[in-house]
This record gives C-alpha cells, structure tokens and sequence, in this order.
C-alpha cells in the first residue's frame, strides 16, 4: 500500500495533502523520512509517523473506546439523561458510532473518523460480543434458540454465536444490529434481562477496562476493523 492511500484510509490527510507532505519532508517511515510518492508500506509492520509541522496542517482523525456506565445515554438529548458527551467531557467533539442503550453497559467508540463509522454501521461483517445476565434460569435450549435465530417483529435474527456461561449468564455474538435486539430475543423467550454488557467489538476487547475508563483506538486496531470490514 502507498503511504498517501495509508493516510487518507486512516482519515490524517487526503491523497494530494499526503504527496505535499512526503514532498516537504514531513513523513517518515520507521525513522526515515521518505520522499518517493511510489514508496509502498506494510501497514501492520512499518511505522508512518507525521513529524509535528506535518500534524498542524492537517486534520487528525480521533477514535477512542469508552466503557459506558449503565445509565449513560449514548445520544446528546439531554431529555434522556446523562450523555456521553458529559460523561466524557475530553471527547464531546467526537461521535458515538452506533448504540448501546440506557440501560446496558460496555465497549462504546467514540470517534471523526467517517470510514471507521461505516465499517461499524453498515453491512454484518464486524462481530459484537455481550454477556447478559437474566433473572430466569437458562437452558441448553434457550442457547440453542439463539444460534438459530429467532422471529421478531422486523424479521427472523441471523444466527447468533451464542454461550451457556452459568445459570442466568450467557454470551451471545452479533453481526447485525437492531433496536434492543437483545433484549427483544430474551423477552420472545420469556426471558428478563437485568444486565447487559457488550465486551468485544470486532477486534477490540473490553480487557481490564471499567465503567466510565477510555483509552484512544491503537492503529493497529483501526487497521483490523477496517480491514474486517471491507474498507481496505
């Protein structure tokens, strides 16, 4: 891949921006500064680093991961409670990709970067991972159900990967993303949630991470989503 198709995928500078850059001297790969507009990279091994004067003249793409407390909004309607941009007040000038309602918990990206929100918004290739917590007693059944899909009132569910954990604790993975689909799929089961916490996206884990925590996107991470997407 050549550098300027690097940096316009990561949303750092257009392609023309980037040649300007390599032509004054501004960006280095692994040290080097590199001026030949035909120099190809590895992204997941080489190292393209943007010297400082390079980085006033252009806009840098954001994309951080929050651990959104229950009870935080995922909107900016004040109407609804707590909001994101108040719960993490260091990132108001960036966007929530996607939902996590009122109620849930877990792994939430904030984020300008526009190429990254379609990757996570459009098509079912980026998996999203949660463990749920009901009051009712679960079954072999109830997970086998899950993995087959189930009839809501838009339509039958993909098949879902889906784990017993304990009793009242199960994992389910997602490709696709539809209002409470989670906790419309228990409730067709009889089923009643009393905690939801999404711990993976794509590649990205929840780890060690705790409500109200955030740390920026690797671009590594970046790179990954993207890629599983479809978008490099």
């Amino acid at each position: 891949m050549r550098i300027q198709k690097y940096l316009s995928e990561q949303g750092i500078a257009s392609r023309r921006e980037a040649e300007t850059l390599m032509q004054g001297g501004l960006i280095s790969v692994n040290g080097q500064i590199v001026k030949d507009l035909g120099r190809q990279i590895d992204p997941l091994v080489d190292k393209v680093t943007l010297s400082p004067a390079a980085q006033k003249t252009t806009l840098q793409k954001q994309s951080v991961l929050i651990y959104k407390p229950r009870g935080t909004v995922s909107s900016n309607l004040r109407n609804e409670g707590k909001t994101i941009a108040e719960a993490f007040p260091n990132y108001k000038h960036l966007f929530p990709i996607g939902r996590l309602d009122k109620a849930s918990e877990g792994l939430l990206i904030l984020s300008n970067d526009g190429t990254l929100a379609k990757v996570l918004t459009s098509g079912h290739l980026i998996e999203k991972e949660y463990i749920v917590t009901v009051q009712e007693e679960l079954t072999p059944h109830h997970i086998k159900l899950f993995k087959q899909g189930l009839n809501l009132s838009d339509g039958k569910t993909l098949p879902a990967k889906s784990e017993l954990i304990n009793a009242h604790t199960y994992s389910i993975t997602l490709k696709e993303g539809r209002n409470h689909q989670i906790r419309r799929m228990a409730e067709e089961l009889r089923l009643t949630v009393t905690n939801l916490k999404r711990i993976r996206i794509g590649n990205v884990r929840i780890a060690r991470m705790k409500p109200g925590e955030s740390r920026a996107l690797k671009p590594s991470e970046i790179q990954e989503l993207k890629v599983l997407g479809g978008r490099l």
